[in-house]
């Protein structure tokens, strides 16, 4: 048995995959131009996969910021915070996302998905519960492997499923965290969070949301989910992530209990891992700045994102149960997604093309993410493109 034979039926399907052209889970981008458009193989392509919510990751005040310390501070830390020391940059992102969201206090992690990995490793353990929604991102996954916790997952979005396993835990609801999302990331339905805090109100817990892919595009002023549906003071943890309406890389946790500054001794994501580099601190900072005061880029955002929706929509694609800025149509087999994601790409489109288990259930999906940067002619052309192909996959997307 050799080491690598666990990979020979990966080996086949990756083959079988570059025989219909170049990898589309490797792109290669050889320039980008702006947040919506690249040359991608050879060809200017409109970028409509890239989770850049906002378009803010050609913003100058995030340009400016980032050259300042990359002049000031150099490349990188070069170590953990916990060896190293931390940077002034670091403490007052801190502060700033503490202040945004109105808690007492935050870590900042290397990436999003460590921040997840190091909440959760970092707050449970053996003969404490993971109560999480179905459709979780892997980050939430691995971290719960990670903690060595006893895992219970509840029907998506489905607040009576969850009360009734909440209920059969008796006193072990002390010791029990609920983690949801605020926008799931492959189909774009929110979690039913007020639902779900009136579960752990009444019966007890702690309960955990990632923001990553609603913060900046949900909320008065992009706080996330947890602030279109009123409820940040009963959440006890908001992870988020850099990478997404933020532009940079990186992931953060904020919460009002004391305890959140014990995590960053027990949690080995962030005891273990350098701290980002200066320049992405700066621009990130910036960015913060601009999601909060950017209600005309939200605004503009949902309209592209529902005009969209509508048009796939009355086209007869299956989508996601919602309007979002994530945008996936469903379709049955591994082969129609691949030839339609080619398909737009001919057409000058790069979507996210997401195979099972990464989707849920056992579909496929074409997956768009809308970004205020997107001009109504690009949202145009991609409809247009949709329309073009829509007999493509009639058999599988057929309402």
């Amino acid at each position: 048995m050799s080491l690598f034979n666990k990979f020979d039926q990966l080996a086949r399907d990756r083959a079988a995959l570059l025989s219909s052209g170049f990898d589309p889970f490797g792109a290669p981008i050889e320039q980008v131009f702006s947040p919506t458009e690249a040359l991608i193989n050879g060809r200017r392509i409109i970028l409509a996969g890239t989770n850049n919510y906002l378009g803010l990751s050609f913003a100058p005040e995030c340009l400016s910021a980032a050259h300042e310390a990359l002049d000031r501070e150099g490349t990188g830390t070069t170590g953990s915070r916990m060896a190293n020391g931390s940077f002034s940059g670091h403490r007052a992102l801190e502060r700033e996302l503490a202040e945004f969201y109105g808690c007492r206090s935050c870590i900042v992690f290397t990436t999003g998905y460590q921040a997840n990995l190091g909440m959760i490793s970092g707050l449970t353990g053996p003969g404490d519960v993971l109560m999480i929604d179905a459709d979780c991102h892997a980050s939430i996954y691995d971290g719960c492997k990670l903690s060595g916790a006893e895992v219970i997952r509840f029907r998506h979005n489905d607040a009576a499923d969850l009360k009734k396993r909440m209920r059969r835990l008796g006193e072990r609801v002390s010791s029990t965290l609920i983690i949801v999302e605020g926008i799931y990331s492959m189909l774009g339905d929110r979690a039913p969070l007020a639902d779900i805090v009136a579960v752990k109100q009444e019966i007890g817990g702690y309960l955990q949301i990632d923001e990553a892919h609603s913060l900046g595009v949900l909320g008065e002023t992009g706080q996330g989910l947890i602030e279109e549906a009123g409820v940040g003071d009963q959440v006890d943890f908001v992870v988020g992530t850099f990478s997404k309406s933020l532009v940079g890389i990186g992931g953060f946790c904020v919460s009002n209990l004391p305890e959140l500054d014990l995590v960053r001794y027990v949690s080995r994501p962030y005891v273990f891992t350098a701290s980002p580099s200066p320049s992405v601190i700066a621009s990130t900072r910036a960015a913060l700045k601009l999601v909060r005061d950017g209600r005309h880029l939200r605004e503009r955002l949902w309209r592209s994102a529902r005009r969209m929706y509508r048009r796939l929509a009355d086209l007869g694609y299956r989508l996601g149960p919602e309007p979002s800025p994530v945008i996936a149509v469903m379709v049955d087999t591994r082969e129609q997604a691949l030839a339609f994601w080619y398909g737009l790409f001919e057409h000058g489109i790069y979507v996210n093309l997401v195979f099972p288990p990464a989707a849920p259930g056992d579909k496929s999906l074409v997956r768009c993410s809308v970004s205020a940067a997107h001009t109504d002619q690009q949202i145009d052309h991609i409809c247009e493109a949709f329309a073009a192909l829509r007999p493509m996959v009639t058999s599988a997307t057929a309402s």
